[in-house]
Order: structure tokens, then sequence, then C-alpha cells
């Protein structure tokens, strides 16, 4: 997958981590205490982490919005099927992000 098209370094990072199924680099570029909203959802953040994290991913990047912070793209998963998602990374003072929300991008 081609992750030129992310501008936020964070993000991009946090993705690259995702991607090659690092769960503890992805972890790192978040708060202790991180929220998951998955379609306007809470889901436990670990546990998602845990079940997807190089096991489902993107293959395409097909928009980046919000300075870099919203990607969207498919991303087939185990469970659910190919479908295009989002990603949205929300920050904190510190720079950490603090929540993650995910969903169906229609």
């Amino acid at each position: 997958m081609d992750t030129s098209k992310l501008t936020n370094q964070t993000v991009k990072a946090a993705l690259d981590a995702w991607q090659t199924g690092d769960s503890k680099v992805f972890l790192s570029f978040f708060t202790a205490d991180a929220k998951l909203y998955d379609d306007g959802n809470p889901r436990n953040f670990p546990g998602f982490v845990k079940e997807a994290c190089g096991h489902e991913k993107f293959i395409t990047v097909d928009r980046v919005e919000n300075e870099g912070k919203d990607i969207f793209g498919n991303f087939p998963t185990e469970k659910w099927g190919d479908f295009r998602t989002y990603f949205k990374f929300h920050f904190d003072a510190s720079g950490k992000v603090d929540r993650l929300d995910i969903g169906q991008d229609n």
C-alpha cells in the first residue's frame, strides 16, 4: 500500500505500524486511556488492536482529509468482508492520539 498520501507524520508512522502488524509501535502513538469509536459506538481499544492489528489492513489509501488526520480507503477484514473505511485520529495537547474513530465510509 502506498502511504505517500499521508501528510501527518504521526498518523503515517502509526499506520505504517498497523500495516506491518506491529501493535506495540502502533500503541506507542496513543495515550494510555485512548478511546475507540466504531461507527460512533464505543469499543474496547486494546481489544480491537489485539484482534485486528496484523490481520486487517488498508489495501489502498484513497483520500486524506483534516490535515492528514482522517484516512479513507479499502479495508478488507476477516470477519466483515471488504469495504471502504475510515480511520480518524484525534490528538491531545501533547501530540498523542487520544481517540480513534473507525467506521464504514459510505
